[in-house]
């Protein structure tokens, strides 16, 4: 019998997702299982072919996916360093837009020598829906895992993941004009590609800037406030980006690098908010897509034979050779990065949620499609998602991620900075006394963190490797100048930048 979402149940529904999701995701991590692929059972366990939920509706799936997928990009460009991404920014563009082509034409071949039932376009157009990595898949496993990795290989595919969307979107309604009515021109296809992705980008950035004017200077008494206005200009960014013909995805995502790169009031409070938030929109996001799908579907032998088949081929022959080829003109990646970077290419919503573009627009074998390409997330999820760390810690990039000891912020109208330091021996080589170190000038360090003791430092204090210091400086450059000559790389902070 099943139970319909009306508004008599659907709060009691919707809690009792919320709480078999969490509780998932807790148990999930003890064994190395991503927490969205157990969002996607649990929305299948209580969906129509399981505990009888009924929900058919690719529109509203569709609806909140664009919703989770604005807060999501916005998240993960906030968290994300321009200098960290500076250095990989042409490895990042080229993978997000040639490579998501070649996967296209790759995968689309592949389909099509393999099944009778698709025809060439649309053997591409299921293709071009998979052919993005998932931002909210690469976000939330390698944070959650708190994975390290050399060679600049996390910005490098936070960068890719949080900007090959909109070359997979247009490469989907490319394929569905062309499957509906016969007919394209390659030169307004390649127009609206650059238009698409110009306003974007210029909307993203003019946009970010304005929401850091407008909250640095509104000056709300109630600065819970202050996370809610930035949740509004998400949406607004998105959707005016939009209605001016530019790609709202690819301007959220910029416009969240805008603001999480300067100073902004509250920026931490905002930022471990806006975190919280996007959590519950990805839970949100998969649970929808899980109920959206009938899992009696997925074992039907064309679907899951397909899947398996398509699945496997994206992950060891597709993206590997769509990787390598997009990074042969570029120096600084071993062969064990590249290797890594092919690995990692997981699928995750984005691909479901462009699947619905089939559904709503009337194409043939639209329903297969959707199936074959959850079926493959789930392949993705399992085969990738489980092994991101085991991977990079067998081909020797894995390292140990700083985190903020302290977890301190300081106002916008305090222009002083706060770093953080291990202490390591290189620092203690004119002795081990908190006044032998070779600090500059209005530069104090305020607070020392030893095993899970925190205490505030004199002159005579004696250090030990392994603690951490908390530094204030009001001249953070001759700072970092001198964190050089110590030998100290990557302190962590300043939190004021």
């Amino acid at each position: 019998m099943g139970i319909s979402l009306d508004t008599g149940n659907i709060l009691l529904i919707g809690s009792i997702l919320l709480f078999g999701s969490i509780l998932a995701g807790k148990a999930g991590s003890r064994f190395g299982i991503p927490a969205l692929l157990l969002f996607l059972g649990v929305g299948m366990i209580f969906g129509s072919d399981g505990l009888g939920i009924q929900f058919n509706s690719p529109a509203f799936a569709q609806f909140i996916g664009m919703m989770a997928l604005s807060v999501i990009l916005f998240s993960g460009g906030m968290d994300t360093s321009y200098q960290e991404i500076k250095p990989v920014l042409g490895q990042g563009i080229v993978l997000a837009t040639l490579g998501v082509l070649l996967t296209t034409c790759i995968t689309g071949f592949f389909i099509y020598l393999i099944t009778d039932e698709l025809l060439l376009m649309e053997s591409f157009l299921l293709a071009a829906v998979m052919s993005s990595t998932d931002s909210a898949s690469v976000f939330s496993i390698l944070r959650s895992k708190r994975q390290g990795l050399k060679q600049r290989l996390r910005p490098l595919l936070e960068l890719e993941s949080g900007s090959n969307d909109p070359m997979a979107y247009m490469l989907t309604i490319l394929l569905i004009q062309v499957i509906n009515t016969g007919d394209v021109s390659i030169w307004g296809a390649v127009w609206m590609f650059l238009m698409q992705m110009s306003i974007g980008a210029v909307s993203g950035f003019l946009l970010g800037h304005l929401a850091i004017r407008i909250i640095n200077k509104i000056n709300i008494d109630n600065r819970s406030m202050y996370g809610i206005l930035l949740i509004a200009f998400t949406f607004f960014i998105f959707s005016i980006t939009d209605l001016i013909k530019g790609n709202g995805y690819l301007a959220v995502y910029i416009a969240g690098l805008v603001v999480g790169n300067h100073k902004i009031v509250f920026k931490r409070s905002m930022m471990t908010f806006f975190d919280g938030f996007a959590w519950l929109f990805q839970i949100v996001m998969f649970l929808t897509l899980g109920l959206l799908v009938n899992p009696s579907e997925l074992i039907d032998w064309k679907v899951a034979g397909l899947g398996l088949l398509v699945g496997v081929f994206m992950i060891i022959f597709a993206r590997p050779v769509t990787v390598f080829l997009c990074l042969a003109p570029f120096r600084g990646l071993t062969f064990k990065g590249r290797t890594y970077v092919s690995w990692v290419g997981l699928r995750g919503a984005v691909p479901i949620i462009f699947a619905t573009y089939p559904l709503l627009n009337g194409i043939p074998h639209a329903r297969m499609m959707f199936n074959v390409v959850f079926f493959i997330t789930i392949v993705s999820l399992v085969i990738q998602g489980t092994t991101v760390s085991w991977v990079a810690k067998l081909l020797g990039l894995a390292t140990e991620e700083k985190t903020e000891a302290f977890g301190m912020d300081l106002p916008e109208k305090v222009k002083s900075a706060l770093s953080e330091i291990d202490v390591q021996p290189v620092l203690l080589t004119n002795g081990d006394r908190l006044r032998d170190l070779t600090l500059p000038d209005n530069t104090l360090v305020v607070m020392i963190k030893r095993g899970e003791t925190y205490f505030v430092p004199k002159g005579a204090t004696k250090l030990d490797v392994g603690d951490k210091l908390l530094v204030i400086s009001d001249n953070d450059e001759q700072l970092q100048k001198e964190y050089r000559s110590l030998g100290i790389i990557n302190p962590v902070g300043p939190s004021n930048s």
